[in-house]
């Protein structure tokens, strides 16, 4: 027979199942989503910017561009004559400047975040830049994932050498030698596809150091580069002894689905050659119009 209290203790327990159940679970739903979270329809990326749902192409569209007044710029600055630092400190180059002008005919600022071109890409996934400017060239296993603008560069790859080394005078004679790369770049992989040993380099710079000092054979780089570097340094003791016959095509990298952004990069390029201001750039860094 059960006793006054232990009818009470059965009714306070009978109210606490119908209304809301144990008070010794937790708070997880039955998809075992955890309650005290917002549902994902606004939360901050990496950077801490507040986005709308998650939607990749929200969060830097123009208007939202245009609205924070700034667009931000994924580049190595270590890669002249595209985008490196002067001796000044400051960061430049052909990139440097196309950008800054494409920004300014959008009615915004530029704001470069310097990144190595390893993580570059992965940067834009993360959302830490709406645009990359590092002459990227446009490739179709990219343009799966990515938007690109038309291209704004074309160029050729060549293969660089010590001035006095004999060994290596195509690119079939890089099988077993030592050639500095960016190890993710289209350049690496033609080098690697030569046989080469591939050995990371953090740009153009490093790899040119590393082959003037006898710690790699060879490396394959743009060569509009090599064309600047020896324009400002004639000494410098390397040349080319072979050139890719394909012509590259790079364009201004964006993720997938930010088409009003892209359209208006495109009518910034377009404007630029019409009146005269590409050009401008071009001859400051190569002598010509880069972008035939």
């Amino acid at each position: 027979m059960k006793t006054w209290q232990q009818s009470i203790c059965l009714m306070v327990l009978s109210a606490v199942i119908l209304l809301g159940g144990s008070a010794c679970g937790n708070k997880n739903n039955d998809n075992g989503a955890n309650t005290s979270t917002n549902n994902g329809n606004n939360g901050a990326d990496d950077t801490g910017n507040t986005t709308n749902g998650g939607n990749a192409a929200s969060d830097n569209s123009l208007k939202v561009i245009k609205s924070n007044g700034e667009i931000t710029i994924g580049t190595e600055g270590t890669y002249a004559p595209f985008t490196f630092h002067d001796k000044s400190g400051k960061l430049t180059g052909f990139d440097v400047e196309v950008a800054e002008e494409i920004a300014k005919r959008i009615g915004v600022k530029a704001k470069f975040v310097e990144t190595k071109w390893d993580g570059m890409l992965a940067g834009l996934d993360a959302k830490r830049f709406d645009m990359v400017a590092n002459e990227v060239t446009i490739r179709d296993d990219r343009k799966a994932k990515y938007d690109f603008s038309e291209p704004y560069i074309l160029s050729k790859a060549v293969l660089i050498v010590k001035q006095n080394n004999t060994n290596i005078k195509s690119l079939a004679d890089l099988k077993g030698k030592k050639s500095g790369q960016s190890l993710t770049s289209d350049l690496g992989d033609i080098a690697k596809a030569n046989g080469a040993q591939l050995v990371a380099v953090d740009g153009f710079n490093q790899a040119i150091d590393l082959l003037t000092s006898g710690r790699i054979d060879a490396t394959i780089n743009d060569k509009l580069s090599y064309l600047d570097l020896k324009k400002a340094r004639p000494d410098v003791p390397i040349k080319v002894v072979a050139e890719t016959d394909q012509v590259s095509q790079s364009g201004m990298l964006f993720r997938k689905g930010n088409k009003e952004l892209v359209d208006a990069v495109n009518n910034a390029i377009k404007d630029m050659k019409a009146d005269g201001r590409y050009l401008e750039i071009s001859k400051t860094y190569f002598g010509e119009d880069v972008s035939k």
